[in-house]
């Protein structure tokens, strides 16, 4: 079961076990010589259940006294091109709040692109907004292009700080011709507590001619429910599957272009519902720690104690199917490519989009136990396999997909409109041609320089998390 999300530092991740973190709620009380305490904590805590412990720096070579973040970097192993993904953070309630699909948001997710030849001004483009936010409540939706903040034009100079406000009041865009220009059209929105309800889109396309039912799912995270409800999600993707499964459904397109991980649990759940042929008894994934945890797990847990199996899901439609279609981009991360591997020895999981983030790594989110304070750390305790014990894609550079389509055409079209970028790509590959009678408006070809943001300008956290903490073994 993994989660993800990611401290505000760094962005990426996964989730795990389901046993939550304890979290700490009183006011952080660390400054100044409370710092050696705390990264005594934090060296405790890595030298024990880090993934690479063993390529840590000695200790006693260290200066306790620095900021925490600046001591959790020394410890970090290949920052670069590694481990991307582990953080600090000094506030894991807000922390764990994000990892459960909680946060103060306007609900928006763009990318970013040069609008003029001089490279200067830059558009807004909206590729999802989240329901039940104040964008939403807005009128905004995917497919609008935001050109100004209070109405100064958007710049690759000023539009962090712009897009940065409490509340803010944009200005939308159009396509005229070749060229985008500002309309009068305002909204203003401001920022709320939303929880984010991973299952943006669902819908089925029925193409009797070709012998095809599509079910088609855009899914933003891996959450199963809330503190209400704490199979919530999980149950509604169980419920589109039953929709799936009673309409006949052979072809299934998985929009995960926007999915950034999350908990291992609904990962389990979703890969459930999809693989073919497969049954409680057969593998999804497989778990590698360092050499202390593999022979811990092993000796309490048994020989089979990392080997997680597929769960018994009463709307599965695999025997439906011969394959999967996955869209993907760069920002298509951790339980995302979780599921992608842990299909593939049981059926064709087809790529679409672009390379993804390349995380193959599980951790875990740690406070401390005797809460002296608000710190915390997220921390990578292993690597992911397959059944076949396969894993190749934890670099930079990611997956591969099978089908390179960059999302370059703006303005996006609706989740589920026969001609968007990529579900029309994955058409194209099911032998079902666009109809000619279907009217595509005006688009533009962008080269976007920044991708997949949050109205909190972070990129998508990541993560693969496992809520179970690892006892230290020391």
């Amino acid at each position: 079961m993994l989660y993800i999300l990611l401290p505000a530092l760094l962005a990426a991740g996964c989730k795990g076990k389901e046993v939550a973190p304890d979290i700490e709620t009183a006011a952080d009380s660390t400054a100044g010589t409370d710092y050696v305490a705390v990264n005594n904590w934090l060296y405790e805590i890595m030298d024990d259940a880090y993934f690479w412990y063993k390529e840590m720096p000695a200790k006693a070579n260290l200066d306790a006294s620095t900021d925490p973040y600046k001591y959790f970097e020394k410890l970090v192993y290949q920052r670069a091109t590694v481990d991307r993904f582990s953080g600090v953070t000094n506030d894991i309630a807000s922390l764990q709040n994000e990892f459960n699909g909680i946060s103060k948001i306007f609900g928006i997710s763009y990318s970013l692109s040069y609008i003029d030849n001089g490279n200067s001004n830059i558009g807004v483009f909206l590729n999802y907004v989240v329901k039940g936010s104040p964008a939403a409540a807005a009128g905004l939706k995917r497919g609008d292009i935001l050109l100004k903040v209070n109405g100064t034009q958007l710049t690759a100079s000023n539009y962090a700080t712009l897009l940065n406000g409490e509340t803010i009041t944009l200005t939308l865009g159009q396509l005229q011709g070749n060229s985008i220009t500002a309309t009068t059209n305002t909204v203003s929105i401001t920022k709320a507590e939303v929880t984010e309800d991973p299952v943006a889109f669902s819908s089925i396309i029925s193409k009797p001619a070709y012998g095809k039912t599509i079910g088609y799912l855009v899914y933003t995270q891996f959450v199963p429910g809330t503190a209400a409800d704490e199979e919530k999600y999980d149950n509604e993707l169980r419920q589109i599957f039953a929709d799936f499964k009673s309409k006949g459904v052979n072809e299934l397109v998985l929009d995960l272009r926007l999915n950034s991980g999350g908990y291992i649990s609904s990962a389990k759940t979703l890969a459930s519902l999809i693989g073919k042929n497969i049954s409680a008894s057969k593998v999804f994934y497989k778990e590698v720690w360092n050499d202390k945890y593999n022979t811990y797990w092993q000796r309490t847990k048994g020989a089979d104690a990392l080997n997680y199996k597929f769960q018994s899901e009463a709307n599965n439609i695999g025997n439906n199917l011969n394959r999967v279609f996955v869209l993907t981009s760069n920002g298509t991360a951790s339980a995302s490519e979780l599921v992608i591997n842990g299909l593939e020895p049981y059926m064709e999981v087809i790529t679409i989009g672009e390379n993804t983030a390349g995380k193959n790594l599980f951790g875990s989110l740690i406070n401390d136990d005797q809460k002296r304070w608000n710190w915390g750390v997220y921390l990578m305790l292993g690597q992911t396999v397959n059944a076949n014990d396969k894993s190749d894609y934890g670099t930079v550079n990611g997956m591969t997909p099978d089908y390179l389509t960059e999302d370059s055409k703006v303005p996006y079209l609706a989740f589920g409109d026969e001609n968007e970028t990529l579900l029309r790509k994955a058409m194209d590959v099911m032998g079902i041609p666009a109809s000619s009678n279907m009217r595509v408006g005006a688009t533009k070809t962008v080269s976007s320089f920044r991708k997949s943001l949050r109205d909190d300008l972070q990129a998508p956290r990541n993560l693969m998390i496992r809520t179970e903490k690892p006892a230290l073994l020391n």
